[in-house]
């Protein structure tokens, strides 16, 4: 139980008592809940892999963002998590590509340049096929410091740089914004 409690502690936003308490439903479950619930951790890290070309998960390589020939391959969409895709992809406003960082520049956090995908979206950039890029990380310090970072990363490209707008309550997290507060955030981006 004590190990059991320890693996689900490393989970992000799982402390002591939660995952104390995660453990205790799990041993009060049935066998073939505790079986599926294995069963699909595996699953997903046998199945699932990033993206070769933005680091998005996906289960075939390039995502099905990358291989579209529908969407707009010269327009990027810088964001931190994957999960920030399904937000801007409710507003049905956006049909550019993405580029996953995987995070934000966090210093106190030990998370600097070479820990985020920044070296591949500057390859992205320089092979001069990139009419725009979008810089979408959260209005947070370590998003602002992000994206500040990548514009002067970029900047002496003829790449135009753009930074969404303020549409995001300042300190929130893009994953929680809405449809029509991610569609003024795009529509209202400016360039940096």
């Amino acid at each position: 139980m004590a190990r059991l409690i320890e693996e689900l502690r490393k989970l992000p936003g799982i402390g002591a008592k939660s995952a104390q308490r995660l453990a205790f439903h799990i041993l009060r479950s049935s066998a073939e809940d505790a079986d599926a619930l294995a069963e699909a951790v595996r699953e997903v890290k046998a199945r699932l892999q990033l993206c070769s070309i933005c680091y998005n998960i996906t289960d075939v390589d390039p995502c099905l963002y990358c291989a579209s020939p529908s969407r707009n391959q010269r327009v990027i969409c810088v964001i931190e998590e994957p999960t920030n895709i399904a937000t801007i992809e409710k507003t049905r406003s956006y049909n550019g590509v993405y580029h996953v960082l995987h995070g934000t520049l966090s210093p106190l956090h030990g998370v600097g340049p070479e820990h985020l995908r920044t070296a591949s979206l500057q390859v992205r950039v320089e092979r001069g096929e990139i009419d725009e890029v979008i810089l979408a990380t959260s209005p947070t310090v370590e998003g602002e410091a992000t994206a500040h970072y990548l514009a002067q990363l970029l900047r002496h490209r003829e790449t135009r740089i753009s930074r969404i707008a303020t549409g995001i309550p300042a300190g929130s997290d893009i994953e929680y914004a809405d449809e029509v507060t991610m569609t003024k955030a795009l529509e209202g981006r400016r360039e940096v």
